[in-house]
């Protein structure tokens, strides 16, 4: 594995530092020196060609003409791929739009749960089977909780990450939790400042991730190559059983949200994260084939420090946290889950709304209201990133499609064996 570049002395030339530095044009810089050594996969190469070839001539363009100005301005095609960070911002207020109609307007509680490290190296063999496996620990840990404590079914929302500030491997999921659960007798309000203890959140989510892991293994389904070959063997399997029960896991609780409005902007900033984003990237060195980028050293008080890695070892990173292809990261389960979800939803905003006085009312009313002006400040942002909503040379609104543009296939292509 490499290490990350040390700044060096004396170079021929100076880091090229750039405004608008895109993912694209490092992974195009770095490809060539991590295939001399690594082959990519058919679906890594999928992922890889999509970012490349967004909003560029490959993937054709519409051209549009300003009534206003007269001059044409072109809008080149993106690739919408969920690992590109470019095409976020469209694709999340997508999702957030058909979100909005499932919050329910009781507190929301953030809880983050993380596998040790110990497992990594299992993961990136199995990942498929294993991201399954941490959501389900995840949400049946949240479950069982809200049946015991408050008596009813809670609504968990779960996205999965899989990167650190570094792109080191990190895997954990965020999962938003309703402040209350639904029983046959109605809703069950939680405290408004407290949902479950994290400890013995712990202590269950480990429980049953290890059981399950351990069902994995006695059915022989998971795979074990390199350091991993010793797995192949029960002992080997009981060694690692009995690490990975005798290591503190960690589940964390951030602060909880007040309401709808609260959760709508905390889903538009996590929901479609990618591994980094391209406000982060400072910097590309091909005379040193390097990369500079930001990220938090939450070891150190979250400071905001900055990194330099060798070009293929930044893809080799980046390419540790694409997703299993048709792997869904973002999950929802208990009150929230998919199956006839909307008629529970609106049952429960029944039993939560009973009638009010005009003051309260208004309140109420206040309150969605808010939610929807900032899905409809997201929505509009997104627009703006993804359209010619305006003419770049004069502002002007009035824009007319006069043409669309073939994709044009490119010249020449890395090696994709």
């Amino acid at each position: 594995m490499s290490a990350p570049c040390p700044s060096s002395a004396g170079a021929v030339a100076p880091p090229i530092s750039q405004a608008h530095l895109s993912l694209a044009e490092v992974l195009r810089a770095g490809l060539p020196a991590y295939q001399k050594s690594r082959s990519l996969l058919p679906p890594q190469w999928k992922v890889l060609r999509a970012i490349l070839a967004c909003r560029t001539p490959a993937l054709g363009a519409h051209c549009y003409r300003c009534d206003d100005c007269g001059r044409e301005h072109v809008q080149l095609h993106s690739c919408r791929n969920r690992h590109c960070p470019r095409c976020q911002g469209s694709l999340a207020a997508a999702w957030l739009d058909k979100q909005e109609g499932a919050l329910l307007p009781v507190p929301y509680f953030h809880l983050v749960f993380t596998l040790p490290h110990g497992l990594h190296p299992l993961i990136r063999q199995n990942r498929a089977a294993l991201y399954k496996l941490l959501f389900d620990a995840a949400a049946q840990t949240l479950l069982e909780f809200g049946r015991r404590r408050l008596g009813g079914q809670v609504g968990v929302t779960a996205v999965l990450h899989t990167w650190g500030q570094t792109l080191t491997d990190h895997y954990h999921v965020h999962c938003l939790v309703t402040g209350g659960a639904w029983a046959e007798q109605g809703w069950r309000s939680a405290s408004p400042h407290y949902l479950f203890p994290v400890r013995a959140l712990s202590k269950m989510f480990r429980g049953k991730f290890c059981s399950a892991l351990e069902q994995l293994l006695a059915a022989g389904t998971l795979e074990f190559h390199g350091e991993l070959k010793p797995l192949s063997e029960p002992a080997g399997r009981r060694q690692l059983l009995r690490r990975a029960v005798a290591t503190k896991w960690v589940v964390y609780a951030k602060r909880p949200f007040a309401g709808p409005r609260q959760v709508l902007k905390y889903l538009s900033l996590y929901t479609h994260r990618v591994a980094i984003s391209e406000r982060r990237l400072l910097g590309l060195d091909r005379t040193e084939a390097s990369v500079r980028f930001s990220y938090k050293d939450y070891a150190d008080g979250a400071q905001r420090k900055v990194m330099t890695l060798a070009l293929d070892e930044f893809v080799r990173r980046f390419l540790l946290h694409l997703l299993p292809e048709r792997f869904v990261k973002i999950r929802h389960y208990g009150i929230l889950g998919n199956h006839q979800r909307h008629q529970r939803i609106e049952h429960i905003r029944t039993l939560l709304a009973p009638p009010q006085p005009p003051a309260q009312s208004r309140s109420a009313h206040s309150c969605a209201a808010g939610a929807r002006a900032v899905l409809i400040t997201i929505l509009a942002k997104a627009a703006a990133e993804s359209g010619p909503i305006r003419c770049p040379f004069c502002g002007s609104a009035r824009m007319k499609l006069v043409r669309v543009l073939h994709p044009v296939r490119p010249a020449a292509k890395l090696d994709s064996s």
